[in-house]
This record gives structure tokens, C-alpha cells and sequence, in this order.
């Protein structure tokens, strides 16, 4: 899994930081967006999902991985 944030696109709802505190943070110059890590645990896919989903501004994009070819 891939996660980009659009800091353009944010509008300092804090959505992330409430549903995925170790994941997403927010600047404290203007709030905006911003990751605090760059690689994930499987058992916080679904949080990130999640707080993808409820961003009002859209601004968390995630990228699922391509399944391993045999």
C-alpha cells in the first residue's frame, strides 16, 4: 500500500489524525495534512482506507500494492 497526501487539497478537518493518530498528523504552522510515516502494517490498511474514504478535501490517496505474480 502507498499512501500520498495532497496538501492543496486539504481543509484541516483532522478526519486522519482522530482515525489514524500513528499514521497522519497535522502541520502546527497551518494544520494541514501531513504523513508521519511512509510505510504501513497490514493491520492499519483498513484505517488508512478508512480515513481516505472520510477526508472531506479528498486529499489522502491510496495506492493498493499489485498482488505477487507466481
Amino acid at each position: 500500500m502507498r499512501v500520498s497526501v495532497d496538501r492543496d487539497r486539504c481543509c484541516s478537518s483532522g478526519m486522519c489524525v482522530l482515525n489514524v493518530p500513528e499514521v497522519f498528523d497535522q502541520d502546527e504552522d497551518d494544520s494541514l495534512v501531513r504523513l508521519r510515516q511512509t510505510s504501513f502494517r497490514p493491520d492499519q490498511f483498513g484505517d488508512i482506507r478508512l480515513a481516505s474514504q472520510l477526508c472531506p478535501g479528498g486529499a489522502i490517496t491510496v495506492v493498493e500494492d499489485e498482488p505477487a505474480q507466481a
